[in-house]
């Protein structure tokens, strides 16, 4: 990949883009055969709460938003009980809803996302990163074992497990 990709903050006028990639995902993990994403959730409100709450991050180069998430620098209830053990009891930022673009897929852009995600927490001082996932989204797993997550155990999130990973980044 040779174009220069932005890291930023999303506002409202990239919501339309970014639910079209959010879109595309949900089919992905449809054509997968996973159960991920495939209730409803997440939706176009989902995404203008990311936006209004500041979550909502993209990755974006001359060719448009290639990747998305909603990075938290909160506690997620749901990560309270975990079925495992944690790597860190400190303070965390939570990933959540990746994405990445039709015409991005493929290119390396959510490993892009997840170091620049990396570098936003230590430059916030926060040095561990938690995320979840489907059992049946390979294409995650494979992303989050490449980029040095590590497995904790399961936490649940509308009744279903999810495979709970971490990344202590000091």
């Amino acid at each position: 990949m040779t174009s220069q990709t932005e890291f930023r903050q999303a506002n409202l006028s990239d919501l339309n883009e970014i639910w079209q990639i959010i879109q595309f995902a949900i089919a992905s993990r449809k054509a997968d055969g996973s159960k991920q994403w495939q209730d409803g959730y997440p939706n176009i409100d989902s995404v203008r709460t990311d936006i209004n709450n500041s979550y909502a991050h993209v990755l974006s180069n001359e060719n448009g938003i290639m990747a998305y998430a909603a990075v938290i620098f909160d506690i997620e209830p749901a990560y309270e009980q975990i079925e495992g053990t944690w790597l860190s009891d400190q303070n965390y930022v939570v990933v959540h809803r990746i994405a990445v673009s039709e015409k991005g897929k493929g290119q390396g852009f959510a490993k892009i996302l997840m170091h620049e995600i990396e570098q936003l927490a230590i430059a916030k001082e926060t040095f561990s990163i938690r995320v979840d996932t489907n059992y049946d989204n390979p294409a995650m797993l494979r992303i989050l074992d490449q980029t040095g997550y590590q497995y904790c155990g399961e936490v649940y999130f509308r009744g279903d497990a999810r495979k709970a990973f971490e990344k202590v980044l000091n």
